[in-house]
């Protein structure tokens, strides 16, 4: 005969197995994981609760939703812009930002699609700075202005827990036209410098000899041992013709002599 106690048992066993089944299936559902690089927004019906990770945690299956943020830094390549400089010559330019998420809340809560919104900004940024600028200074300043369109995306996108880590200008495209000038630019500097070096050095080799005509003056000994030295080194070569001057005391003699005769 068949113990009503045990068959009572064995019912509310197969009845509460199934609950438990529920129960542990539902309560597994709800196990996530993040990656170390990685932050958990959670809403719970569709408000914003926490933020969670990296490692293991639980959301509420069904009632609670998460989105997922990259925290590591990105690298973001700004495709060429045509854009006008200050002085009206167009030029193409493109640039190389970094940026990383630091309010993973803020980055999915308040703009919709950040990466977009960091792109877009920065191009615009991008066009706007070098509009402010001369071609020469583009040139020249490449640094500075790296560092002036880092300050303007960053403050923008401050508000959306992004920080622009850096940004490079990587190359600038000048018109061919323009190109040539500019090398004709550059050649007619070097030869001013150049014309410029030559007069300096004229300029100091005639004060050098005046002081050594000046010396020379008051020793006449001086000025015949120059004298000698100019003959050395005028005989270096066997197809010169070489004039020997008379010493300037034979000269002297010379004419006295030349003098005392025509007096008599």
């Amino acid at each position: 005969m068949v113990n009503p106690q045990k068959f009572t048992n064995k019912i509310l066993f197969i009845m509460v197995l199934p609950i438990i089944g529920i129960v542990v299936i539902f309560l597994l559902s709800g196990i996530r994981i993040a990656q170390e690089y990685q932050r958990s927004i959670v809403f719970r019906l569709g408000r914003f609760q926490a933020i969670k990770g990296p490692g293991i945690y639980w959301l509420i299956p069904i009632i609670e939703t998460q989105q997922k943020v990259d925290i590591r830094t990105r690298t973001v390549d700004l495709e060429q812009q045509e854009t006008i400089t200050k002085d009206s010559v167009t030029i193409k330019v493109n640039a190389v930002l970094w940026f990383r998420v630091t309010k993973p809340a803020d980055a999915i809560i308040k703009v919709a699609n950040y990466n977009m919104a960091v792109y877009q900004f920065s191009v615009t940024a991008l066009r706007n700075i070098i509009g402010q600028h001369t071609l020469d200074e583009v040139l020249r300043e490449r640094e500075s202005i790296n560092t002036t369109l880092q300050k303007m995306v960053d403050d923008a996108t401050e508000s959306w827990g992004i920080k622009i880590e850096m940004v490079e200008m990587k190359d600038v495209e000048i018109p061919e036209g323009m190109q040539r000038a500019m090398a004709r630019e550059a050649e007619a500097i070097r030869e001013k410098r150049a014309r410029i070096v030559k007069a300096e050095a004229e300029l100091e080799a005639s004060i050098k000899l005046t002081q050594g005509a000046k010396e020379m003056e008051g020793s006449p000994f001086s000025l015949e041992l120059r004298r000698m030295q100019m003959l050395s080194e005028i005989g270096i070569d066997n197809n010169t013709t070489t004039i020997i001057m008379m010493p300037t005391e034979f000269a002297n003699a010379a004419k006295s002599f030349t003098d005392m005769v025509a007096k008599k």
